[in-house]
Parts: C-alpha cells; sequence; structure tokens
C-alpha cells in the first residue's frame, strides 16, 4: 500500500514481486482512465522497489494503482486530499 494515504500532495508505493520479470505501476481514475505510468522496468523477485507519485496536478479524490507483474495483477486506492 502506499504511504502516506490519504495524501497531499505526494505518496510513495513500495512494491516487491514474487519472480524476476517486467513489472508496471500505473495510475488509474475512478472511470479507468490511465493518467501515469509510474514504472515499467524488469525487476528482481525479493528486493523492493519505492516509486514516488505527485498528485500536485490532479483534482481531489480517489485513484487506483495497479500493480502488473508476470500473470499477478494487484489493484489498490489511493485517496488524494487537498
Amino acid at each position: 500500500q502506499n504511504y502516506p494515504n490519504p495524501f497531499n500532495p505526494s505518496t510513495e508505493i513500495k512494491f516487491s514481486v514474487e519472480h524476476t520479470g517486467r513489472a508496471t505501476l500505473e495510475i488509474y481514475t475512478l472511470l479507468g482512465e490511465n493518467i501515469a505510468t509510474l514504472f515499467d522496468d524488469v525487476v528482481e523477485a525479493g528486493y523492493y522497489q519505492t516509486v514516488r507519485f505527485d498528485g500536485s496536478g490532479l483534482a481531489s479524490g480517489m485513484y487506483f494503482y495497479r500493480l502488473q507483474s508476470g500473470k499477478k495483477s494487484e489493484l489498490k486506492k489511493l485517496m488524494l486530499l487537498k
């Protein structure tokens, strides 16, 4: 999960993957519109990656981030409060 959550204006998302390979981390609106790709690279299993998301140009509200690695996909909520 990201920290802090709710956040203003930025938050950090820390993640690791189970298997070495390409991972992508994308931010979506409630309507499913992709507004940012924060990470798209090859990562090694067991190592943590930390990505900062700056929401200063966005409206307050609920957003989602999707972490996809191999066949696994996780979806979590972000709350931006201004």
